[in-house]
């Protein structure tokens, strides 16, 4: 059976529970080896760690941008000493989930905008000063991200970690790569009108990508039911991480690909992009 990293996915989210162990072990069950927890603010910090050293699992810790509105600068601080007290956690393997929303009206404007970008520029410096890759949100704002990425790189220096989800234009693409970075793909790829993400999905580097489900968010295509359908009470289906190795499959169609060889290849991705999962991977 190939082996898969589902590089994000929010495993303590209230979706999952009432069968989280059972939601866990479905995923395990289809070939899914390690799932990454990316925390979203100090309330979860605990939460991503306990469920990572429950289910042999990795997480992030992280004050994700939508939660900027709500946080105070001292959970910087916070952030800084939790990053200092697990240095030796061997499933600590990221800062994240960080980034900036331009897509949410609220935050695309002052004074949250300039908020968000406090806040981003702030963990980038922990992820330089902790030695960590970094798990970024990218929505509607590659271009300002990779700003503050060139900006806070030390010359000649490159950076480790993936943009999440992302969906952005060739160039920004090239970009990030230049940059370190991977990127992930996850359920919106499944989509047959998402022309541009597929095109890239099959065209870029075998080497970029790295896989995700993003659980519960960002369901794939067959779990996905339109406002029409919910108004008729058709529920939508839950995204969990055992969908990973069908949305694999998309992708691997796409590229003219055997299933196996992209999960090698993802796999790779995936423990080049945060060094530390090789070592669980290998437990």
């Amino acid at each position: 059976m190939p082996v898969w990293i589902d590089t994000h996915c929010h495993l303590d989210a209230a979706e999952f529970s009432g069968d989280r162990a059972a939601m866990r072990a479905r995923a395990a069950a289809a070939g899914v080896a390690l799932c990454v927890l990316p925390a979203v603010g100090v309330f979860n910090f605990a939460a991503v760690r306990e469920l990572a050293h429950q289910f042999g699992d990795a997480y992030a810790l992280g004050i994700h941008p939508l939660y900027v509105k709500q946080a105070q600068d001292g959970d910087l601080a916070l952030l800084d000493a939790e990053l200092t007290l697990r240095r030796a956690d061997p499933r600590l393997v990221a800062v994240g989930e960080i980034g900036l929303d331009y897509f949410v009206p609220e935050l695309s404007d002052s004074p949250l905008r300039e908020r968000q970008e406090f806040f981003y520029r702030a963990q980038l410096g922990l992820a330089r000063k902790h030695g960590l890759p970094v798990i970024l949100h990218v929505r509607r704002s590659a271009d300002r991200l990779l700003k503050h990425l060139r900006e806070l790189a030390p010359p000649g220096e490159r950076w480790e970690g993936i943009a999440h989800a992302f969906n952005g234009s060739d160039q920004q693409a090239g970009e990030f790569l230049k940059l370190g970075l991977k990127l992930g793909f996850g359920g919106a790829v499944t989509f047959e009108r998402a022309l541009q993400l597929r095109r890239l999905a099959a065209e870029l580097p075998l080497s970029a990508l790295v896989l995700e489900t993003d659980a519960p968010d960002i369901a794939p295509h067959w779990l996905y039911t339109t406002a029409e359908q919910r108004a008729q009470g058709q529920a939508q289906g839950r995204n969990e991480p055992a969908e990973l190795p069908q949305i694999a499959g998309v992708v691997a169609q796409l590229r003219g690909l055997a299933v196996d060889e992209l999960a090698a290849a993802s796999s790779a991705n995936a423990l080049s992009a945060l060094p530390r999962l090789a070592q669980l991977l290998a437990c």
